[in-house]
């Protein structure tokens, strides 16, 4: 069996509207944290000019990798080991970066150094998208985001929903402007920024 996200199937074609605008004139993806592999297959097809490079920890490459063997089109690439905390990163190259539902499972350091790090393999005018809750001048949008964080601290202390402000100030410290916040179903936003 694949491993199988529910929350991927809902949101995929709703974050797809928006990647066909902010990515309309970008060729070389990276996705970081891509999990089930559900999101790359779904927008590698969709998107068949771009070229997507899925990547995750060990723990998670097993079952991409089936995915990806499975369902991937022939612009899918095989996925790759990337752990955001460690050094050094694989030698990859993108004009584009995208990542689902990662920053509140991730602890703070390791949004830190994702940030920190993003300009070692997004070319200058990259286009960042990030897709998930935020918080917003320290307030949750929805009781039921809330309690998701709830959720969260209480098996990770070190995850949680992020705020909108902290992240996009790490954006702008590693050279990134702001080009759009979307609002997104489920309580969740599609935020995109430009390497400077």
């Amino acid at each position: 069996m694949l491993p199988f996200s529910e929350a991927c199937e809902r949101n995929k074609d709703p974050i797809l509207s928006v990647l066909r605008g902010a990515f309309a004139d970008r060729s070389r993806v990276l996705e970081i944290g891509s999990g089930t592999g559900q999101h790359a297959v779904h927008f590698a097809r969709c998107l068949p000019r771009l070229r997507w490079q899925p990547t995750d920890r060990t723990e998670y490459l097993d079952g991409l990798a089936a995915r990806i063997a499975a369902e991937g089109p022939p612009n899918l690439a095989s996925p790759v080991e990337l752990d955001v905390l460690r050094e050094p990163w694989p030698l990859l190259s993108a004009d584009a970066v995208f990542s689902a539902n990662t920053l509140h499972i991730m602890s703070q350091p390791a949004v830190e150094a994702l940030f920190a790090r993003l300009p070692r393999v997004l070319d200058s005018g990259g286009v960042l998208a990030i897709y998930g809750p935020f918080r917003y001048r320290g307030q949750f949008t929805t009781p039921s985001n809330a309690e998701f964080d709830r959720e969260l601290r209480a098996r990770d202390p070190a995850s949680g929903v992020r705020d909108f402000e902290a992240v996009d100030a790490l954006a702008r410290r590693s050279g990134f402007e702001l080009v759009d916040d979307y609002a997104m179903p489920a309580n969740n936003q599609l935020i995109v920024w430009r390497r400077a």
